[in-house]
C-alpha cells in the first residue's frame, strides 16, 4: 500500500515537473528571443538630451518628464532595461515620441538635463536619433506598395521621402522605396511604430550610434553656406621656390 502511494506521488511529481519544465522552457524561449533582440537593441532618450554624459550627470530621476508626457511614451528605466535605473527612456516600436508642439517633457524638467533651448528652436531641432531602413525586410523593396513609414513621418517628404527605383528583373515595374534624409530626421520613431513588418524594417537608433563626424576640410559645394567652416582657414599655398629650382637643376632633368 505504502509502495503504491510512493509510486503515485513520484508520478505526480514527475508530471508537475514536466509541466513546469515545459512552461519554463516556453518562457525561456520567449525571454531568449527578447533578450537576443534586446542585446542588439537600445533605448531612446526624451527630446532635449544633448548627450548621454551630460544627461546622466544632470538628470535627478524625478520622473517629471514622464508625468508630463501626454502619450505615456516615456517611462523610467528599470533593472530590465539597459539604461541607468530611474532615467527616462522610450521604445519607438511601442510608443513613439509624438513631438508635442510645446514639448512638455522638456518644459517640466527641473534641471538642465533636457535642454530648454529646444523649446525656443522648435521640434525640428530635436535630436533623439536617426531612422535606418533594413532593405532586406522592407516590403517596399519587394515591389509591394507600402508607404506606411512615409505617411507616418511628421516631416512628410523631407525626413522620409520615396525614391523611384526600377525593377531590374522585369524591366517593367517600378518601386517606390523609403529613404531617410538625416538633415531632417529627428528620431521620433513614428515610422518605426507604423511599419507593417513583424519586426519593424525601419528602426530609430540614437544619433551617436550611426552619425559620423566629417573632417573640417570637407564641404558640400552645392549647399549654400556650407563652406563657411573654411572662412578662417588659410588657403594660400605655401610654395617653396628653392624646391622648384632644385628640381629643374637636378641631374634627371
Amino acid at each position: 500500500m505504502r509502495r503504491k502511494f510512493l509510486v503515485s506521488v513520484a508520478k505526480l511529481v514527475a508530471i508537475f515537473a514536466g509541466i513546469f519544465s515545459f512552461l519554463y522552457l516556453k518562457k525561456d524561449e520567449n525571454v531568449s528571443s527578447s533578450k537576443k533582440r534586446l542585446t542588439t537593441s537600445f533605448y531612446l532618450r526624451p527630446p532635449g538630451v544633448l548627450n548621454e554624459k551630460h544627461f546622466l550627470s544632470s538628470c535627478i530621476r524625478c520622473g517629471a518628464c514622464v508625468k508630463a508626457c501626454p502619450y505615456n511614451t516615456l517611462k523610467l528605466a528599470s533593472f530590465n532595461d539597459n539604461a541607468s535605473n530611474g532615467t527616462p527612456i522610450f521604445y519607438a516600436s511601442k510608443i513613439p515620441c509624438y513631438l508635442c508642439d510645446t514639448l512638455p517633457c522638456i518644459a517640466k524638467c527641473p534641471s538642465d538635463a533636457l535642454s530648454k533651448d529646444i523649446l525656443k528652436q522648435g521640434i525640428k531641432s530635436v535630436n533623439i536619433g536617426r531612422a535606418i531602413v533594413d532593405e532586406s525586410s522592407c516590403v517596399a523593396h519587394f515591389g509591394i506598395q507600402c508607404d506606411a513609414c512615409y505617411r507616418a513621418c511628421p516631416f512628410l517628404d523631407k525626413a522620409i521621402y520615396l525614391e523611384y527605383k526600377r525593377n531590374e528583373r522585369t524591366n517593367k515595374h517600378a518601386m517606390l522605396v523609403p529613404k531617410v534624409n538625416y538633415d531632417y530626421c529627428v528620431g521620433c520613431g513614428m515610422c518605426e511604430r507604423a511599419c507593417i513588418t513583424k519586426i519593424p524594417a525601419i528602426s530609430v537608433l540614437p544619433s551617436d550610434f550611426i552619425l559620423g563626424q566629417r573632417n573640417d576640410n570637407y564641404v558640400k559645394g552645392w549647399v549654400e553656406g556650407d563652406d563657411s567652416i573654411l572662412k578662417d582657414v588659410n588657403t594660400n599655398k605655401k610654395l617653396d621656390k628653392n624646391k622648384a629650382m632644385d628640381y629643374l637643376n637636378g641631374a634627371e632633368f
